[in-house]
């Protein structure tokens, strides 16, 4: 118990960053999320080259247009891969929407849909998925429809507070603060190095925390996209993490007292008025950070797809 991913355990729940089964074996997690760049590394692991195979045959048979069948195929694969790890994990699996949908509530709406009915027929329940959505306003009102109707979301691509404080007005279940990608934004901007307790990615988030639990929004805070150990160690206490094999094999091999950085003393203030739409673009725009980090990552998510199913084509 001596080592800090053990101590992290006891006061965080973990959750494995990764669409490798071996790594969520190995870690053993609570949870387990996944995103299109990780479902195309997992594509080329053994396990997978069954799914790609079973999803084609499958889109197949339920499609009729090629542009029809090439979705499906994605979407199964994604919930095929999602439902191996649902095996391994005592908690959810986070299945990601389509980026290229990120602008379009409608459309969202309808594919969280989609890919909930393809988990049903494999035989996992609403209760064990989260829907994995980009903190757009579009992404955010698409959730808020989701959560009434008892699918339960991630909203992830999540860099600043007012993207926070949308979600949980929102109702989100729970949402994805990227603690390194803002990092990796301010060593570019600044050229200046930062320690556990100046990194602005750690100071966001524990900001995020602090806000929600002082006045008592019930969303789940889950950092995500860590550069390195002081970073997670940093958010130690935090409701969960979701941390990369890499990260988490350093974490078991680090011995040392774990220092406990985020606590939850209840509420102490009530909520703010709700933002308004045009108050929440204009407080991400005032933000180049933000702005430009979740337009990246949508890109970036967007590409990976493409290239996932470039490789479902191939397999047709």
């Amino acid at each position: 118990m001596n080592d800090l991913l053990s101590q992290l355990k006891a006061v965080t729940t973990v959750v494995v960053d990764s669409g490798d089964l071996t790594a969520i074996e190995q870690f053993r997690p609570v949870d387990a999320t996944t995103n299109p760049s990780l479902l195309l590394n997992a594509s080329q692991l053994a396990f997978a080259k069954p799914m790609l195979d079973g999803a084609v045959a499958y889109a197949k048979q339920h499609a009729s247009s090629a542009a029809q069948q090439l979705n499906l195929a994605s979407d199964k694969f994604a919930v095929d891969v999602g439902t191996a790890i649902s095996k391994l994990v005592p908690g959810r699996v986070s299945t990601e929407v389509d980026a290229r949908l990120s602008f379009d509530t409608a459309a969202t709406v309808a594919k969280a849909q989609q890919l909930v009915a393809l988990y049903q027929e494999n035989g996992v329940s609403t209760e064990r998925i989260l829907i994995k959505i980009a903190s757009t306003w579009e992404g955010i009102q698409a959730a808020r429809q989701l959560e009434l109707q008892g699918i339960q979301c991630n909203l992830t691509l999540l860099f600043h507070m007012a993207q926070a404080r949308a979600c949980a007005e929102a109702g989100v279940y729970l949402i994805s603060p990227f603690v390194g990608r803002i990092l990796d934004w301010y060593k570019a901007s600044t050229g200046q190095d930062y320690n556990s307790e100046t990194d602005p990615g750690v100071v966001s988030v524990r900001e995020i925390y602090r806000f929600y639990k002082q006045h008592g929004f019930t969303t789940v805070v889950m950092g995500a996209s860590f550069r390195n150990t002081g970073e997670v160690l940093a958010l130690a206490g935090c409701d969960r993490l979701t941390i990369s094999p890499g990260l988490l094999a350093e974490l078991s091999q680090m011995q040392g007292q774990l220092t406990v950085h985020l606590t939850n003393n209840g509420a102490s203030a009530p909520p703010p008025a709700q933002l308004t739409e045009s108050e929440y673009r204009f407080a991400l725009n005032e933000d180049a950070m933000a702005t430009e980090k979740l337009a990246e990552g949508i890109r970036k998510f967007a590409i990976d797809q493409r290239k996932l199913e470039q490789l479902i084509q191939q397999a047709f």
